[in-house]
């Protein structure tokens, strides 16, 4: 029996994260704990969730941060090193609306030339979710607390502050939307 896109995905991130960057590594396991949550939510998507889940904040590894964007960094490594799924690398390029804070770089063209958004909205809505309700120490919370606490982190004018001014009524829609399904309400 061949090993599991979750469980390969775990030990991709492990290596290039546990050791180099360990509070991104509790944060991303916090992530992936959520995305174990909403697995009967996800019916067959469920595995793929768990994988992107778990690789989402590869791209900050210092050995793959090349554009300095870990969105891009990350899944180009998923793609060129591993050639991974192509459904996971775009939902790892594409997390928590990437899109618009690749605008902020400078890097939009790039990204949806390379890695164009998935056409799935709940499983990239439910990846929006796992990371914005899980705090840097992989403990849950709301998504109005993560987006204040990444406000708080970066700063108002920082490039990432204006992009999450930006992205936080999306990043709210796509977390009640979740929790909507979550709850057995119609989307």
């Amino acid at each position: 029996m061949g090993v599991s896109i979750s469980e390969w995905a775990e030990r991709v991130a492990k290596k290039e994260l546990s050791s180099t960057l360990r509070q991104r590594w509790v944060h991303t396991q916090g992530v992936a704990a959520r995305a174990s949550g909403l697995g009967p939510a996800m019916a067959e998507d469920a595995e793929l969730l768990s994988a992107a889940a778990v690789l989402h904040d590869v791209g900050y590894a210092p050995r793959l941060a090349t554009t300095g964007f870990h969105p891009l960094d990350g899944a180009r490594f998923l793609r060129d090193e591993h050639g991974a799924d192509e459904r996971l690398v775009r939902l790892v390029a594409n997390h928590s609306f990437a899109l618009l804070e690749s605008e902020e770089r400078g890097l939009r063209k790039a990204l949806e030339r390379e890695f164009p958004l998935p056409e799935e909205p709940l499983l990239v809505d439910a990846l929006v979710y796992c990371d914005m309700t899980t705090t840097p120490d992989g403990e849950q919370t709301s998504a109005e607390e993560r987006v204040a606490e990444i406000m708080d982190r970066y700063g108002a004018d920082s490039l990432v502050g204006r992009f999450i001014r930006r992205a936080a009524p999306e990043i709210f829609a796509a977390v009640g939307r979740v929790e909507a399904v979550l709850a057995g309400q119609p989307r």
